[in-house]
């Protein structure tokens, strides 16, 4: 790839003038932290004395923030319960300047929270209190209505779906959303999971990992064959009619596969080395830097290549943390010029 450090400087200015609308689960990430000094007398268990309570934006509400911390507007929509936990994430949504109009809240559901217990920077267990049924119709409703009303006084230039598996976005929510979209003429990013795999059809980017698109396709696929990523990604774009297709593999890098008027490029893009941290979080990052492309008309293999970048850089860093717009534009530079 031949591109100059003007034409990345000029597309990371572009990210300032986009609007992108965030659709999907959201959490709290709530991080326990503190020291381990004996095991219970109750059980063969270690005993954490609790030092320090975290609480960060996660899931879908990652991506949001993800957006803004690369100068973007981001719109944010779910549905969260009536609880202590939802007052906890609208606190932090508040706090970091993130708009709460498109989140709703139902008595019917509780805000998912992952509670991480942390000791001597390991993590030794994670507790999901978690409600993960599709919405009712009541609340599929709302949330759909609300959307239309946020697409027509926000004009979003993107849509990112985010979904977690937490009923949020249920076939119906993105059948009826998804159409909008298209009508609206707007491009549509998604991060499935295995549960909807299959519903989201006509859209323009679509970026599981490798896990995912093995389940969601029922195959075993080869990182490292690009015959192997292009046989899968030939079938998305046939069976679903989606645009683009980009697989995050790991350690292994990025593949992307998009729709030419001539046929079709693909590309895997290598990995960069780094000293890996914690890769929660990486997923959203990802989507969100493809997201912000895709509202910027940029050419999909530099699209792959900018979400490649993001997703290792966040990895250096303990627990889920949004992409540093500075130290990105350094490393995209140093790395594609």
């Amino acid at each position: 790839m031949i591109i100059t450090k003007e034409e990345i400087t000029r597309l990371f200015n572009t990210f300032n003038t986009c609007k992108v609308m965030v659709i999907g689960d959201v959490m709290v990430d709530s991080y326990l932290i503190g020291k381990v000094e004996r095991i219970s007398p109750e059980a063969p268990v270690p005993v954490v004395a609790l030092k320090q309570r975290d609480n960060m934006l996660g899931g879908a509400a990652n991506v949001a923030l993800n957006i803004k911390s690369l100068g973007a507007e981001a719109i944010l929509c779910s549905v969260i319960g009536n609880d202590k936990q939802a007052e906890i994430l609208l606190d932090l949504m508040a706090k970091v300047g993130l708009n709460t109009e498109g989140i709703i809240q139902s008595k019917e559901r509780i805000t998912t929270t992952k509670f991480r217990i942390i000791s001597n920077r390991m993590q030794m267990l994670r507790v999901d209190e978690e409600m993960d049924t599709d919405l009712n119709q009541e609340e599929s409703t709302n949330l759909i209505n609300c959307v239309r009303n946020l697409i027509a006084t926000q004009k979003p230039d993107v849509i990112v779906f985010q979904d977690y598996n937490k009923g949020v976005l249920s076939p119906y929510v993105i059948e009826k959303l998804t159409g909008m979209a298209a009508q609206a003429g707007i491009p549509v990013a998604v991060d499935p999971k295995k549960k909807n795999f299959t519903s989201y059809n006509g859209v323009t980017l679509f970026k599981p990992n490798l896990k995912e698109v093995s389940e969601g396709l029922k195959s075993e696929i080869n990182p490292t064959s690009i015959a192997s990523l292009q046989k899968a990604a030939q079938f998305l774009h046939t069976s679903q009619d989606i645009e683009s297709v980009m697989i995050t593999l790991s350690e292994h890098g990025v593949f992307i596969s998009s729709k030419k008027p001539d046929g079709y490029i693909s590309k895997i893009i290598p990995a960069v080395m780094r000293n890996i941290a914690d890769v929660s979080g990486a997923g959203d990052t990802v989507v969100s830097v493809a997201a912000l492309c895709l509202a910027s008309k940029t050419d999909p293999v530099l699209m792959a290549a900018l979400s490649n970048i993001a997703g290792g850089l966040v990895c250096e860093q303990a627990g889920v943390a949004p992409a540093d717009k500075g130290r990105l534009l350094a490393d995209a530079i140093s790395e594609l010029t």
